[in-house]
């Protein structure tokens, strides 16, 4: 199947293709048809196969068909997502696919000044992007009006869950139009996605186009067993030997993504962190850096496990496994993106041992297993608890997002990154954008 076998417009297909692409992944050539029908959508599929674009491209092509009357510009289409960083890589992708169309959008999340926000929203806005808590911040200062939105879009909506926003998603779809066309969009199909469907959805289509929970076949996994305290000298020399020149590393915590950061640059190679106490500033500088090769590892708690989308990026490293083993999924799914090879390498202590048989106990699959000369974990060490516990997904509400995800509403009404539709979204962005990020706000087209 072809683009131009899905009804698209001529504006739609021209901006695809200028990207390189004339052949939609299977969750593209799915869900567009269902989508410009008018119909409810709950849409899975495994990270990095095209879901941004596959709600993107046929959401711009319903609103340019029929125009607002008298020239007023209200808000039509809302897509909510749980992090700056996936807020703005949706916000791009409106950007790149609907450059040929007359359409306003605006992409607004917290950890930024609002004022740019809130003129940008004076002027009009035809799709906004945005994270919950400071999409709720604006209804309140009474600087958005949400009751004429057509379309609703939930990206990622697992992971909104997951880090305690439904009493914010709650309030949202309150505030919108009944009659209006939803489309819930996540990378996994948990069952508490599918009872938050049932309340959301009119008689939806359902598309999966693989089953829960499952990596992409393009990625190499591997585990090493290691003691800790070798962690951080395995990790270097692994780098160091294979050569790898852009290397993200999952750390469970910001402290630990602070500290393996700074060892890692006394051993000489370039990194930089990246998590929720950093500033929005701070955020965007390091993964322009990363992207463009100035850093060669960005060391990432698990907020970025869902907002980053770097183009081929060839290498993941688990340095700590997450204690949630979907975080796995995700954390992985951030390399062999739009069929690109991958290699996902697990440093494993004794202390994980149980976290790896949960990760495979999901997966269905043994993650095959290889020692490094010179690093076998030392047999006489007994594994010890592991602390943290499940910072990033601890006891409920707003305080869930405490950890790892940029805590609280402010923290998590964001999360800053620009990406292209592509990895997220079949076509894929092939600059930075991290500038525009910054902004948090997208330019206007027409």
């Amino acid at each position: 199947m072809l683009f131009t076998d899905l009804g698209l417009s001529a504006e739609l297909l021209r901006a695809v293709s200028e990207q390189g692409y004339s052949q939609p992944t299977p969750i593209q050539s799915q869900a567009i048809p269902v989508v410009l029908k008018g119909g409810d959508v709950l849409a899975g599929a495994q990270t990095g196969t095209g879901k941004t674009a596959g709600f993107t491209l046929p959401l711009l092509q319903r609103l340019s068909a029929q125009k607002p009357a008298g020239g007023q510009r209200p808000v039509r289409a809302l897509v909510l997502t749980p992090t700056r960083e996936l807020a703005a890589q949706v916000g791009e992708s409106v950007e790149t696919y609907g450059k040929y169309l007359p359409m306003r959008s605006a992409v607004i999340f917290g950890g930024v000044k609002i004022n740019p926000q809130i003129a940008m929203l004076r002027r009009g806005v035809d799709i906004l992007v945005a994270t919950p808590g400071r999409l709720l911040d604006h209804v309140n200062q009474k600087t958005l009006d949400l009751s004429q939105v057509e379309i609703l879009v939930l990206d990622e909506a697992d992971r909104m869950l997951d880090m305690g926003f439904i009493h914010d998603i709650r309030k949202v779809l309150a505030l919108l139009p009944k009659g209006r066309q939803n489309l819930l969009f996540s990378a996994t199909f948990s069952n508490e996605i599918k009872r938050l469907a049932d309340g959301l959805l009119d008689s939806p289509s359902l598309i999966e186009v693989a089953r829960r929970n499952t990596t992409a076949e393009s990625v190499d996994q591997v585990v090493h067993f290691v003691d800790k305290g070798r962690k951080r000298e395995l990790l270097s020399f692994l780098i160091g030997s294979g050569n790898w020149q852009q290397v993200l590393v999952f750390t469970r915590t910001k402290h630990g993504a602070n500290r393996l950061a700074e060892q890692l640059g006394n051993d000489g190679l370039t990194a930089a962190a990246i998590h929720g106490n950093k500033s929005q500033g701070a955020r965007t500088r390091a993964l322009a850096d990363f992207k463009r090769g100035a850093v060669r590892v960005l060391v990432a708690t698990d907020i970025a496990a869902r907002g980053l989308d770097i183009d081929q990026l060839p290498h993941v490293v688990n340095f700590e496994l997450p204690n949630v083993p979907e975080d796995y999924v995700h954390r992985i799914g951030r390399t062999g993106r739009a069929g690109n090879e991958g290699e996902a390498v697990s440093l494993v202590c004794v202390d994980e041992h149980k976290l790896l048989r949960d990760i495979e106990r999901l997966l269905k699959s043994e993650v095959p297993k290889v020692d490094v000369e010179g690093y076998k974990p030392d047999p006489s060490i007994k594994a010890e608890p592991i602390q943290n516990g499940r910072q990033n997904r601890g006891g409920g509400g707003r305080s869930r997002a405490g950890g790892n995800a940029g805590g609280n509403r402010g923290g998590n009404r964001g999360s800053a990154r620009s990406q292209g539709a592509g990895n997220n979204g079949g076509p894929s962005r092939r600059r930075s954008g991290g500038a525009r990020g910054a902004q948090a706000v997208s330019g206007s087209r027409g």
